[in-house]
């Protein structure tokens, strides 16, 4: 079965379901990468702060499947802000990966409190795209307020915003606004912030009664319903497992849809409460940290 895929804004194609490797140790990561391969994932999201692109490449460069049909997808870290450190930060990153050209690069944090520097990292991105070193670039977390000082000087408007959602924390105002400056809206968490949630002893949305009732109704899993959700609404959703019966699970959204009703029913659920830190908390004090060369 192919993923469909969604239009970027400009022109190029991303597959609408991805594979997350946040959170996967190093060591789970290559078997994690390719079990998703063989599934049939053909878009990879990581990252230079999760310490594992090495072995996503790994994965990459001992499947069976053509370059050509991969999207892989990496965030440069707020250490390596600035114009030459994350021109720099591209080839750590490619390095690690075993790539020549990035699909997309994003910048994981808006960094509020040194908005200057990340402005000079989304320069450097820029430079990138003209080189033709990556095929579009984006940003991660970033809100309505961080994109309006971007959008005043950049030449390229990003290409994604990848941000939290869920049915519990759906972020309405920001996916508009996305939307609106064409700007698609890539969900991470979208099954629930599941860790964050559980640590700060919130319910988890996999064990939500509504979520459970239209699961059952379709003979289908809660995680597989929410993804479901997020892309009938539109968006880029990158699940995350390293367990094989799982990552089929996630794999497996295509065959069913939801109602009217049952979004609406899903859509009610937001309580507004986030599960990861607020971007005014990431600053380089409490978050910095050097990405190693390779």
């Amino acid at each position: 079965m192919s993923i469909p895929n969604l239009t970027l804004n400009n022109g190029i194609e991303i597959p609408t379901l991805g594979f997350g490797v946040f959170q996967s140790a190093p060591d789970e990561t290559t078997d994690a990468v390719a079990e998703a391969l063989r599934v049939g994932y053909r878009h990879i999201d990581t990252a230079a702060a999760y310490g594992n692109e090495r072995e996503v490449g790994q994965a990459i460069a001992a499947s069976s499947v053509d370059r050509d049909e991969l999207f892989i997808e990496t965030k440069v870290w707020i250490s390596d802000y600035g114009y030459d450190e994350t021109l720099h930060a591209f080839d750590k990153s490619a390095g690690k990966l075993g790539l020549e050209q990035i699909d997309l690069l994003i910048l994981h944090q808006a960094l509020p409190g040194a908005f200057p520097r990340t402005l000079e990292a989304y320069r450097a991105l820029e430079q990138l795209y003209a080189d033709g070193k990556v095929r579009a670039i984006g940003v991660s977390n970033f809100m309505p307020e961080h994109l309006d000082s971007l959008l005043t000087v950049a030449k390229v408007v990003p290409a994604v915003n990848q941000i939290e959602v869920h049915p519990y924390f759906q972020q309405r105002p920001l996916l508009a606004y996305d939307t609106e400056h064409g700007i698609l809206n890539q969900a991470w968490s979208p099954i629930g912030g599941i860790t964050f949630y559980r640590d700060s002893g919130h319910t988890s949305a996999l064990e939500d009664a509504t979520i459970g009732a239209i699961a059952r109704a379709h003979g289908k899993s809660p995680a597989q319903v929410m993804l479901r959700w997020g892309i009938q609404e539109g968006r880029s959703v990158i699940p995350k497992s390293v367990k094989p019966a799982r990552i089929a699970e996630n794999f497996d959204v295509f065959d069913f849809s939801l109602t009217d009703d049952e979004v609406a029913q899903i859509d009610a659920l937001d309580t507004g409460k986030r599960g990861g830190p607020a971007p005014e908390q990431v600053t380089l004090e409490a978050f910095g940290r050097a990405i190693p060369e390779a």
